[in-house]
């Protein structure tokens, strides 16, 4: 799980409809990346087994649809949480994730010559 391009950030207030080409389902969005998503509380008949999702993503006034991957998964009592992995991010999605991002210092700015 270290072998991370770009971090993952923990996310509130998102959430996500899903379709596994047989049904609709809808889940929360706990972390985020530039090309990856963990889903939390998806019906356990979603088939994660699907090599396509429909994803749409909906947080902060903004909706994205796409297509991922699913990458793992992890049964809960009444529930599933989901790793996947974004196939085509749609225009904005990156500078979207990016506010998620924390902000780098800048190490110049404090140098006082």
């Amino acid at each position: 799980m270290e072998n991370r391009r770009f971090q993952r950030m923990k996310i509130n207030q998102m959430s996500v409809d899903i379709s596994d080409g047989n049904g609709f389902f809808s889940g929360e969005i706990t972390d985020v990346s530039r090309f990856g998503l963990k889903l939390d509380s998806i019906p356990l008949k979603l088939d994660d087994r699907a090599k396509h999702l429909s994803i749409v993503v909906s947080g902060r006034g903004k909706n994205f649809k796409m297509k991922a991957r699913p990458r793992w998964t992890q049964k809960q009592t009444y529930s599933k949480n989901l790793g996947v992995e974004i196939l085509n991010a749609p225009f904005g999605w990156t500078e979207f994730v990016m506010d998620f991002e924390p902000k780098k210092k800048d190490v110049w700015g404090t140098i006082a010559l």
